[in-house]
């Protein structure tokens, strides 16, 4: 079959070509059509922190939008008169721009007291914004709270932003960079200009192709807008990757002497069939994200898988196409002491290096089991969760702001903990006291605000926080006390429930579902993975010897990233 479906894109060669431009242009124009609508919905379903927005949401809605802090530190005290004076003309500044609900300021309202440090020279103030997700908050109000806060900083008076929505919204260009790379690394592979851009077009008309895709199954399921960065990365790795095994194929059958229709027939017929079912294996894995049951990580899967799939299908049609047009010219424009090898000769490394390996089978195999295993040891202390603004340069404000709430407040105040209380019926507020000073008393928590009432006094929210950051160990752990043993104890026969929210509690509930379905993702994914392989070679060993070797390469591949990003190794 793929013999003549390369015959036919070779013969057909300019409706191929063609075929692919009207796909472009034309998914291109009904997506930008059909506009964005990419979700931030990052609902977790039945956890104890989603619950706590929920109600949060429903009880308290003025509270349920996004917010930013105002972080000030001022040397003659934040009290002081002249200082007050310029921070709440700045707070009424940020009033008025277009999109901000509310700014608690720590003058006034029942939280003030809370809002300055213990040593009276640094405290915040929170932007409460209306919209609950960042694609509500246009950049223009952003960049209005910027203008007001950046006129506001005096060298007597430090003022800074703090939150994500004050981050670079901007993601940097590591597709530009990864494809650059791309291109330095095909021109010493193949020496040729003509032979590295093929690889590089095939790519790009599949992600091309690809994000039209994405963007209309943005409107039929919950895809995030990030999940074009993702998708774009891994469409320039696998598109580049399978283009790559075609046209080497490709130049070493006509280095064989086979005419140019032939040749391409022939690097579809063997190195297209491993292109196919390496790219089905991939759609598969990412389609497995499909069983991680969130809603934003199934969107990730959906759109990266779709990518892929295009690639896939651009490789062994467009391609052949496009060598048709090629021909025997596939070495022009060739670079001087470039790609020496590229046809496959027997003088070459990499030739050299594959007789070594099989000359000494024994000693190859156990020397890289024992190394990928090694690299694979710290996957046993990986810890899933979030990390906070710390890990930011210094240069942004938000992390400025960070550092100015932990010089202040503790390692804990940027990453606050958010109790939610449901009240029964008769029950006041004043009910809390015991999960106050059952709070307080952990010795992981800092500092315990008093609790704010709902407007229909069925519900209070609890400010807590931690002694330490939100990315620190002892804080999860925290939060796993309050939830199995203070918070339980404390209420036991009041009715009251006790939710654990905020930011921190989230992305603790988000990893723990991800730790809990991933032996399922990981099991389902090697499982089809197997059957597929089974089917291409119908050998039972071929496809074990490929699950063991996924295995290993993954456990190396995150062992390497716990040791580096978690234990610190290697890192300045």
């Amino acid at each position: 079959m793929l013999s003549r479906l390369a015959t036919f894109c070779y013969r057909r060669r300019r409706w191929i070509v063609l075929a692919w431009l009207v796909l472009l242009v034309g998914i291109s124009l009904l997506s930008n059509a059909a506009g964005k609508a990419f979700s931030q919905d990052f609902k977790l379903a039945n956890s104890d922190s989603q619950k706590a927005f929920d109600v949060l949401a429903e009880r308290f809605p003025g509270r349920s939008g996004l917010t930013g802090d105002i972080v000030f530190k001022a040397d003659a005290g934040i009290t002081d008169p002249g200082v007050q004076a310029r921070l709440e003309a700045l707070f009424t500044e940020i009033k008025r721009v277009e999109g901000v609900v509310d700014v608690r300021t720590p003058y006034s309202g029942p939280m003030a007291a809370a809002q300055i440090a213990p040593s009276g020279n640094i405290g915040y103030a929170i932007i409460q914004f209306g919209g609950e997700s960042s694609n509500e908050i246009s950049r223009s109000t952003i960049a209005a709270i910027e203008s007001l806060v950046a006129n506001a900083r005096a060298d007597d008076l430090q003022v800074e932003l703090g939150g994500f929505l004050f981050q670079e919204r901007e993601p940097p260009g590591s597709e530009a960079i990864g494809l650059l790379a791309a291109v330095v690394i095909l021109l010493v592979a193949f020496g040729s200009v003509l032979a590295m851009g093929l690889p590089i077009t095939t790519a790009l008309f599949g992600i091309g192709v690809g994000f039209g895709v994405v963007n209309l199954l943005a409107h039929l399921t919950s895809v995030p807008e990030f999940s074009t960065q993702l998708a774009a990365m891994i469409g320039i790795g696998v598109g580049i990757d399978y283009a790559l095994f075609i046209v080497t194929r490709y130049r070493q059958a006509l280095a064989d002497g086979l005419e140019p229709e032939t040749a391409v027939v022939t690097a579809i017929d063997t190195a297209g069939r491993a292109v196919l079912f390496a790219g089905c294996t991939v759609v598969i894995s990412l389609a497995g994200m499909l069983l991680i049951g969130i809603k934003f990580v199934q969107g990730l899967g959906l759109a990266a898988a779709s990518v892929v799939a295009v690639t896939m299908v651009a490789s062994v049609t467009l391609l052949p196409a496009v060598l048709g047009f090629v021909g025997r010219n596939i070495d022009r424009f060739a670079i001087p002491g470039l790609g020496k090898h590229a046809h496959g000769s027997r003088q070459g490394f990499w030739f050299r290096w594959s007789r070594l390996l099989q000359h000494h089978s024994w000693v190859a195999a156990v020397g890289g089991l024992v190394l990928l295993l090694g690299l694979a040891t710290p996957v046993f202390s990986m810890r899933l969760g979030s990390s906070d603004e710390s890990n930011l340069p210094e240069t942004m404000t938000v992390r400025r702001a960070y550092d100015l709430k932990a010089e202040g407040f503790g390692a804990g105040a940027s990453g606050p903990l958010l109790l939610v209380a449901e009240l029964p019926d008769g029950v006041t507020p004043q009910a809390l006291l015991p999960v106050l000073q059952a709070v307080q008393a952990d010795p992981g928590v800092a500092q315990v605000a008093p609790p704010m009432p709902s407007p229909s006094g069925d519900a209070a929210i609890i400010q807590v926080i931690p002694t330490t950051s939100s990315q620190d160990e002892a804080t999860i752990e925290l939060i796993e006390r309050l939830r199995s043993e203070i918070l339980p104890a404390a209420t036991e026969g009041t009715g009251i429930t006790v939710h654990v929210g905020g930011v921190t509690a989230l992305f603790e509930d988000l990893a723990v579902q991800l730790q809990r379905r991933l032996p399922v993702f990981i099991g389902v994914v090697l499982a089809l993975s197997f059957l597929l392989l089974l089917v291409v070679f119908r050998s039972v060993l071929v496809p074990v010897k490929a699950v063991l070797m996924n295995l290993l390469s993954i456990g190396a591949a995150y062992g390497v990233v716990v040791a580096v990003f978690q234990w610190g190794w290697g890192c300045l």
